[in-house]
Order: structure tokens, then C-alpha cells, then sequence
């Protein structure tokens, strides 16, 4: 039985060290919206987005927190990322949907002000704005990538295609 309580105690201990260092590896973070530090987003997004980091970094095996602000008439082409994606809509709207490939209308879904999206890892969606500008708030564990169903709508290819 003391055998027992002090294997307790240390794996106890153990988790109370291992909690003490996690928080030690993650500053606070309390912004405000207007707070946000906003720059142009990663070239994995077609031209004309905006990104803020929040927490963590979206390039790194570590969970992270963004803001993305999309123009009026924004379109990200059918895509997947290797793990899931959790959208938070702050301002404007987002219409997301299903599948291989843009296709605005139906079998679609256009969520405001606080509505929220979780895409799964591996299937395949797409999303747009309309008339308004959107910002949202997105979440996962990184590192985010994107896969583009058509290659030719990654915005990496048509970078490299201008270069040549």
C-alpha cells in the first residue's frame, strides 16, 4: 500500500511539474480586435487575404489561433488540410461547402456573426465571401497546409508559372 501512495505522489508531482512547464512555454495573450497586428497572409491563400497570429504558430507541430480577413468576393478553391479546422466567424459572412470544387449555391452554407465551421482532416471544402468583408477566427494544430484539389488553383503554382 505505500507503494501504491508514493507512486501517487510522484506521478502527482510529475504532472504538477509537467503543467508548470507547459504554461511556462505560452505567454498570455487578451487583445482586443483592434489590437490585432494584421499582415498580407501566407502565399497557401490566393492573393488578397489578411493574417493576424493570435497564439502559437500555424507553421509549427503546435496548436495555434489566427485571424483572417477576406475581401468582399474572396474565394478559396477546393482544398483539404491534413488535420481539422475550427472557423469562427467575427465579421461579415462565410459561405463554405463540400467537395471537389467551387460551386457557389446549393449545397452550401453561409454562416455570420458568431457562427462556426469545423472541417474535418482530408475532406475536401471551399469557402467564399459575398458583398462584404469577413474576418474570422481559425483554430487547429498545426502546421496548416493546403491541398488543392486542382493544382492549377494553388496560388504557390501560379507564382511559380509567372517566374519562369
Amino acid at each position: 500500500m505505500k507503494d501504491v501512495r508514493t507512486l501517487v505522489m510522484i506521478i502527482g508531482a510529475a504532472c504538477l511539474f509537467g503543467a508548470g512547464v507547459a504554461t511556462a512555454e505560452h505567454a498570455q495573450v487578451i487583445q482586443a480586435p483592434s489590437e490585432a497586428q494584421w499582415g498580407p497572409a501566407p502565399p497557401m491563400l490566393p492573393p488578397g487575404a489578411s493574417i493576424a497570429v493570435l497564439a502559437g504558430d500555424p507553421m509549427k507541430a503546435v496548436p495555434y489561433t489566427i485571424r483572417l480577413k477576406f475581401p468582399a468576393n474572396y474565394a478559396i478553391p477546393a482544398h483539404s488540410h491534413p488535420a481539422d479546422e475550427h472557423v469562427l466567424v467575427t465579421t461579415g459572412s462565410l459561405t463554405l461547402g463540400m467537395g471537389d470544387k467551387l460551386v457557389k449555391g446549393a449545397g452550401t452554407k453561409t454562416i455570420g456573426v458568431g457562427g462556426f465551421a469545423m472541417m474535418p482532416a482530408n475532406m475536401n471544402h471551399f469557402a467564399y465571401t459575398t458583398n462584404a468583408e469577413t474576418t474570422i477566427v481559425l483554430y487547429g494544430q498545426g502546421p496548416v497546409e493546403f491541398k488543392y484539389v486542382n493544382p492549377s488553383d494553388d496560388p504557390r503554382n501560379a507564382k511559380t508559372k509567372t517566374s519562369r
